[in-house]
C-alpha cells in the first residue's frame, strides 16, 4: 500500500482524492476489528467441554463482548473529537491485539470473560475508522468512500462466523484467537505509517464531551426513536446467533462450529441490502423502510416457531431462510436509522452515532444473556419467542406517532 507521511494532516487530505489503497486500509480495518466481536459466537459449543464448564457461562462470552462495544462506544468514542484519532486507532489496536492473545492462551473461563470484555472495549476503533474515512474524504467523494468502509464493516461481520466456524473446526478455538490478532497487528502497522495525524475538532472537556451526549437525547426524539427500536431489533438478532452453535452441537443435529459458521453466509443478504435501502430511503423516506425491515424481521423470527413440526433436516433449512430474511430486516432498518440520525445535526453526527451504537449493542448484549437463558429453559423454542417478541417490539416503535416518540 501507498504511504502517507504520518506527520502530515487531516485537512489537507481531505481536499485531495484518497489514495485506493488507504480507502482498502481502513476498509479492511473496520471489517477486522469488528470481526472480533463474532468471532466466539460459532465456537461457543466447542468451548463448553474444552473449559470443563457450563453453556450458561460459556453464553456469557457473546454478551460481556457486546456489552464492552457498548460501553467503548460510549466512553471512548466521543475521544475522537478531542484528540489525534490516529493515535486513538493505534493504542485501540494494542489493546485489542493484547486482548485477542488473552482469549486465545486463557486457561479457564474466568480470564476468557474478562478478555472478551477487553476485545468489545478496544474493538470499537471500528467507529474510529468510519469518522475518520468521512474526515478524509474529499466532498464529491465522502459517500462513496464511507459507503465503501461500511461494507467493508459489514463483510467482517459476515465472514467472522464463517471464518472462525471453519478454523475452530480444523484447528481449535484458540488458534482464531491468535490469527485474530495477527490480523490486527498487520493493520496497525501498515495504518501506522498510512495514516495521518487528524486535528482535534473541539477543545471540550471529556466530561463534557460525555454529557453532551446526554443533552442530544434529551432533545431529539428522533434519535430517541431510532435507538430504542434499533435496540430492540439487536436483542433477537443477538439472541439467534449467540445461541445457534450450542443449539446445533446438541440433539438432534450434533453439528461442530463449521456447520454454524456456515450459517454467517446469510449476512450477504444484509451486505446487499444496504445499498438497496438506502436508495428506497432516498426516495420514499427512512421511516418506510424502518418499518418494512421492522416488519420482515419478525416475520422471520415468528418462522422459526415452526420448527418443532419439522425433521431436523428441513429446520436446517428454515433456520437459513429465516437468517436470511432477518439479516436482511436488521440490516436495512440500521441504515434507515443512520439516515434519520445524521440527518439530526450535522455538527454532532459523531455523538449522535455514537448514541445509536450504544443502544445498538446495549441491545446486543441484552440479547445475548436472554438468548443463553431462553434455551437454557426454554430450548429453541424459547429463543424464537424472544426474538419474535422484540422485533414486534421494535416494529411499534416506528409505527408510533412522531408526537407520541418515547421520552
Amino acid at each position: 500500500m501507498s504511504a502517507l507521511p504520518a506527520s502530515s494532516s487531516a485537512a489537507p487530505q481531505s481536499r485531495a482524492s484518497l489514495p485506493p489503497s488507504l480507502v482498502l486500509l481502513l476498509a479492511v480495518g473496520a471489517g477486522l476489528s469488528v470481526a472480533s466481536l463474532y468471532y466466539s459466537q460459532p465456537m461457543l459449543g466447542i468451548m463448553t467441554p474444552d473449559l470443563h464448564t457450563s453453556e450458561s457461562a460459556v453464553g456469557a462470552i457473546p454478551t460481556l463482548t457486546q456489552l464492552g462495544y457498548a460501553l467503548g462506544i460510549l466512553l471512548l468514542a466521543p475521544l475522537g473529537d478531542r484528540f489525534d484519532r490516529r493515535r486513538i486507532i493505534l493504542a485501540k489496536s494494542v489493546v485489542l491485539i493484547a486482548a485477542l492473545l488473552l482469549a486465545g492462551v486463557a486457561p479457564g473461563i474466568g480470564m476468557l470473560l474478562a478478555a472478551s470484555l477487553a476485545i468489545g472495549l478496544s474493538a470499537t476503533l471500528a467507529q474510529d475508522i468510519v469518522p475518520a474515512a468521512a474526515t478524509l474524504a474529499h466532498d464529491a467523494q465522502r459517500g462513496k468512500v464511507v459507503g465503501t468502509v461500511m461494507t467493508g464493516l459489514l463483510l467482517g461481520i459476515l465472514l467472522s462466523r464463517v471464518v472462525s466456524g471453519f478454523v475452530a473446526a480444523q484447528f481449535g478455538w484458540r488458534v482464531m484467537f491468535l490469527v485474530a490478532a495477527a490480523s490486527i497487528a498487520g493493520i496497525a502497522l501498515v495504518a501506522q505509517r498510512s495514516l495521518p495525524r487528524f486535528a482535534p475538532t473541539t477543545v471540550m472537556p471529556y466530561r463534557a464531551l460525555l454529557g453532551s451526549l446526554a443533552t442530544l437525547w434529551r432533545q431529539h426524539g428522533a434519535l430517541r426513536r431510532a435507538a430504542l427500536a434499533q435496540a430492540l431489533l439487536s436483542v433477537g438478532f443477538s439472541a439467534f446467533w449467540s445461541t445457534l452453535a450450542v443449539m446445533l452441537h446438541g440433539a438432534p443435529f450434533h453439528l461442530g462450529s463449521e456447520a454454524a459458521g456456515a450459517f454467517g453466509l446469510a449476512g450477504a443478504a444484509g451486505a446487499l441490502g444496504a445499498p438497496i435501502a438506502g436508495r428506497i430511503a432516498d426516495r420514499r423516506g427512512p421511516e418506510l423502510v424502518t418499518r418494512l425491515g421492522a416488519a420482515l424481521t419478525a416475520l422471520s423470527f415468528a418462522a422459526m416457531l415452526l420448527s418443532p413440526l419439522l425433521s431436523p433436516q428441513a429446520r436446517l433449512w428454515l433456520l437459513g431462510a429465516s437468517a436470511i430474511g432477518f439479516d436482511l430486516g436488521v440490516q436495512v432498518t440500521l441504515v434507515a436509522h443512520q439516515t434519520i440520525v445524521y440527518g439530526i445535526d450535522p455538527g454532532a453526527r459523531s455523538r449522535l452515532n455514537a448514541v445509536l451504537f450504544v443502544c445498538m449493542f446495549t441491545g446486543m448484549a441484552a440479547g445475548a444473556g436472554l438468548g443463553s437463558m431462553a434455551l437454557a429453559h426454554y430450548g429453541w423454542t424459547g429463543v424464537a419467542t424472544l426474538a419474535t417478541a422484540s422485533a414486534l417490539a421494535a416494529l411499534g416503535v416506528r409505527m408510533m406517532p412522531q408526537g407520541r416518540s418515547p421520552r
